[in-house]
């Protein structure tokens, strides 16, 4: 089977804001200007796409806040809105319009790999486990794989803090959920984070373009 077939098992789900600059990448500031942050922040997103987009899945849906841009491939995804309200609810209402195993990722990893990925996409991946969490260094979450997608699991949790990861994490082993975990990442939020990451992915669409922008090539 080549890399864009389907017959996985798990629907690969994806959720992501449009990289319009002084939207995205905030934090990146003042190493980067918003339009910098918003190119870095677009080449993270491609690659994390790509990355998808090259593994066997029942169903590839990328859940939008804003227009798709060039970044987007074509052809292999569903490009859903993204609904209101705060971060825990965006991600509970993108779980909702998805059914069976479901593996979430967000656009701030673009060092993932098939390989990261690789034992929540094995074969039996949802039969040891009923969740699969990958945190981050920050304290967050990177993915959340959920067998049966209950938007409860994730309502509620406070987004964004250093205990994120934490509170998701307890809210699966409480409900008796077998969890099954990812490795830690690192989140690119910051100048520092960015330059972490494109050292850890040189071959990444995100590291050429970091390169660039420190080159002074593309400012």
């Amino acid at each position: 089977m080549n890399g864009r077939g389907e017959g996985g098992a798990a629907t690969l789900l994806v959720i992501a804001k449009e990289p319009v600059p002084g939207r995205v990448k905030t934090r990146l500031v003042p190493e980067y200007t918003p339009r910098e942050a918003a190119r870095v922040a677009a080449a993270a997103l491609e690659d994390t796409l790509h990355t998808v987009l090259s593994i066997p899945a029942r169903r590839r849906v990328l859940a939008l806040d804003g227009r798709p841009g060039p970044w987007l491939p074509d052809g292999g995804f569903d490009v859903v809105a993204q609904s209101g309200g705060g971060l825990d609810e965006r991600l509970a209402a993108a779980f909702a319009g998805c059914s069976g195993p479901t593996l979430l990722l967000g656009m701030d990893t673009p060092q993932v790999t098939a390989d990261v990925l690789a034992p929540a996409l094995a074969a039996d991946a949802w039969r040891r486990a009923d969740a699969w969490f990958g945190p981050s260094e920050d304290g967050g979450f990177w993915a959340l794989g959920l067998a049966d997608p209950d938007p409860a699991l994730l309502l509620g949790v406070p987004m964004s803090t250093d205990r994120t990861g934490r509170v998701q994490r307890g809210r699966l082993t409480d409900a008796g959920l077998r969890v099954g975990d990812l490795p830690l990442l690192v989140d690119v939020d910051t100048a520092a984070d960015a330059a972490r990451v494109a050292r850890q992915a040189p071959w990444s669409r995100f590291a050429r373009t970091v390169r660039a922008l420190a080159d002074g090539c593309a400012r």
